[in-house]
């Protein structure tokens, strides 16, 4: 307990899956967490944390919005005083070939993954410099390491890899961090919505040496790490979460 106590984190996409298990770890470890979604049941999750005596708010947020993104680190420096984390997690999946994608899917997801992850770590800058430093804690994919037939996410988790380093190169000389998590196949709401071919699913964790789907919980772990003062030597990292799937 308390390996983040006394730091404030913003987590975006965090009303469900990995965003609601890195807000709720986080905030087990002692840390102010401001949770932000564009789904509303963000609130509840908010409110039910409350309850049990967690320091966790709610922010609308969609991370395409530069105004939104101003008005959330805004009000989280109001309230708490400062800001020391974000992990910028809200994505959309996409399992198109390129040619099954339209200019409409691949603008969409660019916009959430990409540009979402763009306009936080700018926005959040200065409130880092501002504390002494900080820590910016990217979540990419293995598919941003290693090739993917899904044209347009495995290149939007590439750029968040890329932009990544270069957050942790520009910014290392104001003690401000910033690391990319790749996990691997998760057993989360979004990807068992997306993968209806339970066939497909079962012949993808066939290919994961530890022969298991991911749970949130196993990425949320690194997160924290990464998010916390042991990591302290580590940046423009990636930290792979996989099984063991790219190392095949």
């Amino acid at each position: 307990m308390g390996r983040v106590e006394g730091k404030v984190a913003i987590v975006t996409g965090a009303a469900r899956g990995l965003g609601l298990a890195c807000a709720e770890l986080l905030a087990r470890e002692g840390a102010g967490v401001v949770v932000t979604d564009v789904l509303d049941e963000a609130s509840s999750v908010a409110e039910t944390l409350r309850a049990e005596g967690l320091d966790v708010t709610f922010a609308r947020l969609d991370v395409r919005d530069e105004d939104g993104w101003r008005d959330v680190v805004r009000r989280t420096i109001a309230v708490h005083g400062g800001v020391d984390v974000l992990v910028n997690n809200a994505g959309v999946p996409l399992r198109k070939t390129l040619e099954q994608t339209t200019l409409d899917d691949w603008r969409l997801v660019m916009d959430v993954n990409v540009t979402g992850v763009f306009l936080g770590s700018r926005t959040i800058v200065p409130a880092l410099r501002e504390r002494g430093g900080g820590s910016i804690v990217n979540i990419s994919s293995v598919s941003g390491i290693v090739a993917s037939t899904g044209a347009a996410y495995g290149t939007s988790k590439g750029a968040v890899r890329s932009l990544t380093k270069s957050i942790a190169l520009t910014y290392a000389a104001d003690g401000i961090r910033c690391n990319s998590v790749h996990p691997g196949p998760l057993d989360t709401e979004v990807n068992r919505e997306a993968q209806l071919d339970r066939e497909r699913w079962a012949s993808r964790m066939e290919a994961v040496p530890l022969r298991r789907i991911g749970q949130p919980a196993d990425i949320a772990y690194g997160v924290l790490y990464l998010a916390s003062d042991e990591s302290s030597y580590m940046t423009g990292a990636e930290l792979v979460i996989d099984g063991g799937s790219v190392a095949v």
